[in-house]
């Protein structure tokens, strides 16, 4: 299965590049979707109504062509992301398709030792089966 990648960042939700322990490497996007209501233009942030710029704390994604707006949550639980990546664990490359939803997840921060609950996209490595988690970036 070959992934179609963004040809830029006006085309996806979610852009993430990184690289993990033991040359491990993970490409994450999530691209934008069509208006299920009126299937002209692709949904996005709602825009300020002077100054035009688009409001990135908004809570809701807004059609530019009929206005018709859905809660981020619900709208960003519809999408698909698409990930490359090198197994940290057995080095293995791959591309999988997963659900954009993000779970709590427990990890250990190793600054203060101890562990703290964080919203991650998690999937498995299609060769050794180990978890590999996309987490939100900590403060």
């Amino acid at each position: 299965m070959a992934l179609v990648e963004p040809k830029s960042m006006d085309e996806c939700v979610y852009f993430t590049n990184r690289v993990l322990n033991n040359n491990g490497k993970i490409r994450c996007w999530v691209f934008r979707e069509k208006c299920p209501k009126c299937n002209k233009a692709l949904m996005g942030k709602p825009r300020h109504p002077k100054t035009s710029k688009i409001q990135i704390r908004a809570k809701e994604f807004k059609c530019p062509e009929c206005n018709y707006t859905i809660p981020q949550q619900e709208y960003e639980d519809s999408l698909t992301a698409s990930i490359q990546y090198t197994c940290q664990y057995c080095g293995n490359n791959g591309e999988i398709q997963i659900p954009f939803k993000r779970k709590k997840v427990k990890i250990v921060d190793e600054v203060e030792m101890k562990s703290k609950m964080i919203e991650s996209l998690r999937f498995q490595c299609q060769k050794c089966l180990k978890n590999i988690d996309i987490t939100h970036k900590l403060k």
